[in-house]
């Protein structure tokens, strides 16, 4: 948006030199000043201090209109990517799984999470999709972010005698999990690659629970789901295999939730049930209700005996609806940052001491945007001060031409994912040495952006372009996110 500027409009006969050689006028007329010209005078005064007032209101708006403009664009490129991946990865998943007991058609979450091909939604990188949501409260929020030291340690009283991993891992969706013979291949896949890591749906975008789950909640909402039969018995061929077992654990994204407790959901001004532009119910992050039935739904999941529980989708919608949104009385004095760090602070604290490492996926622009960190509610320096691991979607496909310096991400992979992990180790650097820090382990591209006018498609060379680029910024972990969990083995070093 153009500056506007302030000037002195010269063809005013009251500023500039033409006032001044209308005073010298009088002059030569030999009158002094009486008391109408010094009336109109003081009014004239008046209405030009009202003009630049005016203006400088004005100038400042357009400002702030541009600083948040952008950042939004930033975000929105990431986001905007994700509603069509979805609708390519669901599709794939709903061909592949014919023959599970239920497909997912009506189920975003194939293409959704752990990495916003996955949490994002939409990934029109062209803007064609744009979201207002931190137009109004979020902007008040810019300047409140902590990146300071963590003054006490975090759980000082913690006895930590969980065995770590380094992850090399891939998503499998519920209806996968759930088909004999799609996991005879990922098993496989597992055996004579790397990798080492599974993370699993337990809790889904859609907010289905992949397997009879005996939690009451659960049950009185019609959450359950039964992708997966026989639970239990994936778990010991899993084990048996020595993979590392992570549960998936969509948080604030749960169109059941809301429909079965609809005091727990996101209600517009009007009350009225907010839903985003894909038909869905959120449930109110600000609701204590809300935690208390993911760490419920995760405890299950440690007793099956996960390794790690892993949140996602633990942020506000984008959706530009969301500025219509009534977050109720328990919002009055936080802003969304704050309550997602506390709702990550409380998980920490009742999971980890339960014996599983304790994840959370984040959006990989606000490793160094406040402006999408306050949109979203993610903070990533705070967020690492309670979690194990803190995980990025750093997929190339979701940032805007000309991030970092690179005029089309999608066509490199490895400057990408570098310039990423350079920028996450440089914002973790503030957190003191000796306290607690999470491991950064990010998700990465397997899948081919078609939507996006610079593509290339993913292969093997691109699947290994990122995987050094992880290595060559010194980090060793890593997950790759494919919404149809079709995986490119030789892009992966064998076993």
């Amino acid at each position: 948006m153009r500056k506007k500027d302030m000037y002195l409009n010269f063809n005013n006969p009251y500023s500039g030199k033409n006032r001044r050689k209308g005073r010298r006028g009088y002059g030569r007329r030999g009158r002094k000043p009486g008391f109408l010209y010094v009336l109109i005078i003081l009014i004239i005064a008046i209405g030009l201090g009202f003009l630049a007032f005016y203006i400088a209101n004005h100038i400042l708006s357009d400002s702030n209109q541009n600083l948040f403009g952008k950042g939004n664009e930033k975000l929105n490129a990431e986001i905007n990517q994700e509603g069509q991946e979805n609708n390519i990865d669901t599709a794939k998943v709903d061909e592949d799984a014919e023959g599970s007991e239920k497909t997912t058609q009506n189920s975003p979450q194939a293409g959704d999470t752990a990495g916003n091909a996955k949490d994002s939604t939409s990934g029109n990188t062209n803007g064609n999709e744009t979201s207002d949501e931190g137009e109004a409260e979020d902007t008040l929020a810019i300047g409140k972010r902590e990146d300071g030291v963590q003054e006490e340690p975090f759980m000082p009283n913690f006895i930590d005698n969980r065995s770590p991993v380094k992850v090399k891992g891939i998503y499998v969706s519920g209806p996968r999990a759930g088909n004999e013979t799609y996991m005879k291949e990922l098993i496989e896949l597992v055996d004579t690659t790397e990798l080492n890591a599974m993370v699993i749906d337990i809790k889904n975008d859609s907010g289905e629970i992949t397997y009879n789950m005996d939690l009451n909640i659960a049950q009185e909402i019609d959450a359950d789901i039964n992708y997966i039969r026989d639970i239990e018995g994936l778990i010991k061929d899993l084990k048996a295999k020595d993979i590392y077992l992570i549960a998936r654990i969509v948080a604030f994204k749960d169109p059941i939730l809301a429909k079965g407790k609809p005091e727990l959901s996101l209600k517009k001004k009007d009350g009225s049930v907010f839903k985003d532009k894909d038909g869905l119910s959120w449930v109110n992050p600000y609701k204590k209700e809300v935690w208390d039935y993911l760490i419920a739904v995760a405890g299950e999941a440690v007793k099956l005996g996960f390794d790690e529980i892993q949140f996602d989708y633990i942020r506000f919608s984008t959706d530009s609806g969301m500025k219509q949104v009534d977050f109720g009385e328990e919002a009055k004095d936080k802003t969304k940052i704050d309550v997602i760090n506390e709702f990550t602070k409380y998980a920490s604290e009742r999971l980890k001491p339960q014996g599983v490492y304790v994840s959370a996926d984040v959006y990989g622009a606000i490793i160094d945007s406040e402006v999408d960190a306050n949109i979203v509610g993610q903070d990533y320096i705070q967020m690492s001060k309670y979690l194990d691991y803190i995980c990025p979607m750093i997929y190339p496909s979701h940032y805007a031409d000309g991030a970092y310096g690179i005029e089309h991400p999608d066509l490199e992979p490895y400057n990408l994912i570098l310039q990423a992990l350079k920028k996450s180790e440089e914002q973790l650097k503030q957190i003191k040495e000796g306290n607690q820090k999470a491991i950064v382990r990010s998700w990465l591209q397997d899948f081919t952006a078609v939507w996006l006018t610079h593509h290339k498609s993913y292969g093997p060379e691109e699947i290994k372009a990122q995987i050094k680029a992880v290595n060559d910024a010194g980090y060793e972990e890593w997950i790759l996110w494919n919404g149809s969990n079709n995986y490119t083995k030789g892009g992966l070093l064998k076993e």
